[in-house]
């Protein structure tokens, strides 16, 4: 069984983050049409893959999807007459090829609902919302009706399974609220009586920088969460200068503004983040889901971190296919540390990292800035260790940061808990660590394959061949090498998919 999608009752196993490959392997006349025969792969391995068959219309009805985003794409133009010629058939499957690659190449059209529903349509059929509402109404009723429904706030995060709407106080004055609901991800581990226990200290945390929770609770297939509406949006909102409650593909698909902090700010809230991040593991509390949507500016002058209950819940963390590529990345602080490079990037320049690594950075970039991403980003950075929480305190960039003097903050987990939060870590670290062990493997024997299918490798083949026949060795009438001998021949390999794009980018709290 591959770890991307485990078996577990009652709850979600698939993970939304493992990036969908597209490769057309056949065009096929259908009476007036042609259909074009596309095997799609989730994550590294070739067994994970099926087959989907898609017409033209189904291309262009995509596109018109995706143009929410402004992103241009290269889908072949429509032709009326002569569409059934067979240099032309092969000439659109190259560009239809291409248009594929052109979206699962980019992060926030990869992960859109519109493009997972194209190619991997039994798994994205479900209406998310619709559910999620019908969650919610039974647990209204369970709590008394002290709320109740404004309106749901459609597609304004990356998330699929995670939907949020916007609720009021029944009673008077009534308050506007915020509530997400999240389904379970392959990382829960915590049982559910004992998920409902934790999730009620959520409201209980007190933090200058962990924005507060009214309300949190779970049931038997996700958790829902209510907090005070934040107008302004998430720190990603601000940077890319849109409307919080806009469609994601339209704020953060190739957003047209943007805008880059200040050394200041960037000073202030990278140290307050930080402070943040130490806080919660020196509670031995995890947090793992640090990026820009998940981050929020109040008064213009403090940063305060949102989705504290994602890891409760299990699902994967916004930059989890970057750090998964790197073994030096195994624990939820390295993953911390790893995200709050990606958000020191976002809030430097203005715009996201969509790689997973950076070696050149803008020679507008400050010195100081530019050493904290050189030990975080860098391919040396990733290969031989990133620093710990402690350490990036202590840089020259977040050291004369003064905090603010506040109350002693508060987070309290009662100690029957304690030993199942930490269990549950213990398991998402382990079940990084096997995917990590799955991709290295992959990568190796890719690369096995591509040294052998040199074109040196075939020479030095044809050579020792050669040579061998000279010496009265094997010959076209005699005994055939051993499949696994390295001078042996090897018969040409079917096309393979393209390589997986990077994950996700853009989105709202999540």
């Amino acid at each position: 069984m591959n770890v991307f999608e485990k078996t577990r009752a009652s709850k979600v196993t698939l993970d939304d983050t493992v990036p969908l490959t597209a490769f057309i392997e056949a065009a096929q006349k259908q009476d007036d049409h042609v259909e074009y025969v596309i095997r799609v792969q989730r994550g590294p391995l070739k067994d994970n893959s099926w087959q989907i068959v898609r017409r033209y219309s189904d291309f262009a009805n995509l596109d018109t999807q995706l143009r929410l985003s402004q992103v241009d794409l290269p889908l072949p133009p429509k032709k009326v007459f002569g569409n059934l010629d067979r240099d032309f058939i092969a000439e659109r499957q190259n560009g239809l090829q291409a248009f594929l690659g052109a979206v699962t190449g980019h992060p926030v059209l990869a992960n859109s609902i519109f493009t997972k529903q194209f190619l991997d349509p039994s798994n994205y059929a479900t209406n998310f919302l619709e559910l999620a509402l019908q969650h919610v109404s039974m647990i209204f009723r369970s709590e008394s009706q002290r709320w109740e429904v404004v309106e749901p706030l459609r597609d304004i995060g990356w998330r699929l399974r995670k939907n949020f709407i916007q609720i009021q106080t029944t009673e008077k004055p009534k308050t506007s609220l915020m509530l997400s609901w999240q389904e379970f991800g392959p990382d829960k581990f915590i049982p559910d009586k004992e998920l409902c226990a934790l999730m009620k200290v959520l409201p209980t945390i007190k933090h200058p920088n962990i924005f507060p929770t009214e309300f949190a609770t779970a049931n038997d297939t996700g958790g829902l969460v209510i907090r005070p509406l934040h107008e302004a949006g998430s720190l990603r909102d601000l940077i890319c200068r849109c409307r919080p409650k806009g469609h994601y593909l339209r704020k953060y698909g190739n957003p047209k503004q943007v805008t880059a902090l200040d050394m200041t700010q960037v000073q202030k809230f990278g140290r307050q983040i930080l402070d943040t991040l130490k806080f919660l593991h020196d509670k031995g509390f995890p947090y793992g889901h640090l990026h820009a949507g998940n981050v929020v500016v109040a008064g213009g002058t403090t940063c305060c971190l949102l989705d504290i209950e994602n890891w409760m819940l299990g699902v994967p963390s916004y930059y989890r296919a970057f750090y998964t590529q790197f073994k030096k990345i195994q624990t939820l602080e390295m993953i911390d540390v790893y995200s709050f490079g990606h958000l020191l990037y976002e809030m430097t320049f203005g715009r996201q990292l969509t790689s997973p690594v950076c070696d050149t950075f803008p020679s507008s970039c400050p010195a100081q800035i530019r050493s904290v991403l050189e030990s975080i980003l860098t391919s040396e950075a990733v290969k031989n260790g990133l620093p710990q929480v402690s350490d990036l305190l202590l840089h020259p960039l977040f050291s004369p940061v003064v905090p603010a003097v506040t109350d002693k903050p508060v987070l309290k987990v009662p100690s029957k808990l304690k030993e199942c939060v930490r269990n549950a870590r213990q398991e998402m670290e382990r079940r990084l660590k096997e995917e990590q062990k799955l991709i290295h493997q992959v990568r190796r024997i890719s690369k096995a394959k591509q040294f052998h299918m040199s074109e040196e490798e075939k020479k030095k083949r044809r050579k020792s061949r050669k040579k061998a026949m000279e010496n009265g060795g094997v010959g076209e009438d005699k005994e055939p090498m051993s499949p696994t001998s390295p001078t042996s021949p090897t018969s040409p390999s079917a096309p393979t998919p393209p390589a997986a794009p990077p994950t996700p980018e853009g989105a709202t709290g999540s």
